[in-house]
């Protein structure tokens, strides 16, 4: 039988990632972003003459591919995963 080489990882081994300064600006950036957009959306709604600010997307023939197609909540899946010791190792 041959002998296996165990496979190291560079991961941290505790449960926090390890997270670069510029990595955390792009998630703000993102973040604060996307906040602005949502507000921004919320104002204009009920203008829907209205062409300034940003615009929904909504496609004229949907893909019937997607019909049974569900978002995934990633706050929950998270959540799942910081409960489950064998996922938060």
């Amino acid at each position: 039988m041959a002998a296996r080489k165990q496979l190291t990882t560079s991961s941290p081994t505790n449960t926090e990632e390890l997270l670069t300064p510029a990595h955390e600006e792009n998630v703000r950036f993102i973040h604060y972003t996307w906040q602005r957009v949502m507000r921004e959306m919320q104002t204009c709604q009920g203008n829907e003459n209205n062409n300034q600010g940003p615009q929904k997307y909504v496609e004229r023939t949907p893909n019937p591919a997607l019909n049974s197609f569900t978002p995934v909540d990633l706050n929950d899946v998270k959540r799942k995963n910081t409960q489950d010791p064998k996922k938060s190792l």
